[in-house]
């Protein structure tokens, strides 16, 4: 029961390790607020968490439209009258395309998801965290923000982005009982393969190149492990840095 009683707000909870987080939380007795686009998935995850200790409250909405952070915020609020976490981890990829050939939709929705969402998102959160003098903000980076050839452009830069982000408001907001600490994935079972329509072949051919370094394919439960760590007690002295979770990829 490391997060017994404890209020989380997790984006990108619909599949993969967003979901896993969310039960993973719940289980440690958290109670859970996940969002995402797919109502119907939300619904399949309050139904496997009945028999948790924590609980799983859904709120359909979308971290790229504003209406809905301030829904997810203030019916949080409402509901359990404080905010202990904030996940962001809603997160999409951009087609492999790179300076040559980036189409300013993929980009300005790539930015706005994996970049600026979490930012509006920890804008709306974190004056009730300083207020109550305490709270932890997780941010789901990757590997592809520590290195330029994990992913297309628009990817590689959001999470460069987030990972700078991570860093200056650990160190800012320190003095006010808040942490802030980024997980960077490796290569993970999930779904978020599945946005990737027609690949930029040029670059993935490139991106390829390494993938004869993999050591082996994480699983989403792996991941939600590292997050309940960060978001335990236990981690408390772990603030505005970035924990990988890659198996070893990037230490070759």
């Amino acid at each position: 029961m490391r997060l017994k009683d404890k209020v989380v707000i997790l984006t990108g909870a619909s599949s993969g390790i967003g979901n896993a987080t969310a039960l993973r939380f719940a289980e440690e007795g958290a109670k859970v607020v996940v969002v995402a686009r797919r109502a119907e998935r939300l619904e399949e995850l309050v139904n496997a968490s009945k028999e948790l200790d924590g609980e799983i409250y859904p709120i359909p909405g979308d971290v790229s439209v504003d209406e809905d952070i301030e829904k997810v915020v203030e019916e949080t609020l409402n509901k359990y009258g404080k905010i202990d976490i904030l996940v962001n981890n809603a997160g999409v990829l951009d087609n492999y395309l790179s300076a040559d050939n980036m189409e300013d939709e993929i980009w300005d929705k790539v930015l706005d998801v994996n970049l600026t969402g979490p930012m509006k998102m920890i804008r709306k959160v974190i004056p009730h965290m300083i207020e109550q003098g305490f709270g932890n903000i997780i941010n789901t980076a990757s590997v592809g923000g520590l290195f330029g050839a994990r992913g297309g452009m628009a990817y590689v830069t959001s999470k460069h982005g987030l990972i700078g982000m991570t860093k200056h408001i650990g160190y800012m907001f320190q003095d006010k009982g808040i942490r802030c600490n980024a997980v960077a994935p490796g290569s993970v079972k999930t779904e978020i393969g599945g946005t990737v329509e027609s690949p930029n072949q040029f670059v993935l051919d490139k991106l390829m190149k390494g993938v004869s370094a993999f050591p082996v394919v994480g699983e989403a439960e792996e991941i939600a492990n590292v997050m309940l760590f960060l978001a335990s007690d236990e981690s408390s002295f772990v603030n505005g840095t970035t924990i990988v979770a890659d198996g070893g990829w990037t230490a070759y």
